[in-house]
């Protein structure tokens, strides 16, 4: 049965300071909510929140209406964790990984070999279920351990870095799993560092900073509300480049380097005045992505003038 995640109000500290504040989300059937934000920004704590690992000190969770606080074995068999480390057992087959692990819900997991054999056709481990997970390439331990994770048939799913270390082909093949578990009504909640995968899977991205949600919505809203329509590229061997920073500066416009490169958020009235200013400087413009956004956050980027900030606030 399709369920909703609502969380308000979440609160989590360590040693005095507080790492998850006051963090409002929602994961709904059939979508998936990107975490996003640097490390430290409080992604990994807001999950084990989530998935009862460890308990907030304030805040309510609700899965279809129900609590987490007062119903937390009942809510716990219709979740699916799959963490960053490995927890494969390396004593057991790949099909034993998936028969041992459902042995430990209760209910029991109805119909078991239909489902090992149903997972295993699924992610493609035919080849492997007898073998030992220690002969998979990291791709297909990744596969085998979501597999583990949805042998319950969880409502909601939450995968931390999911395709941390695989290779290109591999990540796009662990896309295409969590892209199909959407379209089946599951409700995912993933956290990534990579920019790719978030704007590709996220239907819906939170974006935390300092444990605080700092915009939420569609990837390519929270772009325009947070860089605006357009971001400037100025060679790092450019002959005014000094003069771009000292404008963008004055101008309030955030700035991150890269390579040397120089790069500007702007909006399309930022773009004209620029244009206007540095009539004869060489530059590219192209559209925002959210690696743009994550340089900005984990760089501590020129801060928005108070009049952008507030604008964020108002629409995130």
């Amino acid at each position: 049965m399709p369920t909703e995640l609502v969380a308000t109000g979440l609160v989590k500290s360590y040693d005095g300071r507080r790492v998850v504040n006051e963090l409002d989300l929602s994961a709904r059937p059939g979508a998936v909510l990107g975490l996003l934000g640097p490390n430290g920004a409080g992604k990994t704590t807001t999950l084990r929140m989530l998935y009862g690992l460890i308990e907030p000190d304030a805040g309510e969770i609700l899965y279809g209406g129900a609590s987490l606080a007062a119903q937390r074995t009942e809510i716990r068999r219709t979740i699916g964790v799959c963490t960053q480390q490995d927890t494969l057992d390396y004593d057991f087959s790949v099909a034993q990984n998936l028969r041992v692990y459902a042995s430990y819900f209760r209910p029991k997991v109805d119909d078991i070999d239909a489902r090992v054999e149903e997972l295993i056709t699924r992610f493609g481990l035919t080849a492997y279920a007898n073998a030992s997970p220690r002969t998979l390439s990291g791709g297909y331990k990744q596969r085998l351990l979501i597999a583990r994770s949805m042998i319950h048939r969880p409502n909601v799913l939450f995968l931390d870095e999911p395709t941390t270390g695989l290779d290109p082909s591999a990540r796009v093949e662990v896309w295409e799993l969590i892209d199909a578990m959407r379209t089946e009504g599951l409700a995912v909640v993933l956290t990534t560092h990579y920019m790719e995968e978030a704007e590709r899977l996220s239907d819906d991205l939170l974006v935390l900073s300092e444990g605080k949600a700092i915009a939420s919505g569609a990837p390519k809203d929270i772009l325009g509300r947070m860089l605006g329509d357009h971001v400037v590229v100025v060679r790092g061997d450019a002959p005014e480049r000094a003069r771009v920073e000292a404008w963008a500066g004055e101008q309030g416009h955030r700035t991150t380097r890269v390579l040397g490169e120089l790069r500007m958020p702007v909006s399309r009235e930022g773009l004209a005045a620029f244009t206007a200013s540095f009539e004869t400087l060489p530059f590219s413009v192209r559209d925002p992505n959210l690696d743009d956004l994550f340089l900005v956050l984990a760089r501590g980027a020129h801060a928005a003038p108070a009049s952008e900030t507030k604008r964020l606030e108002a629409t995130s």
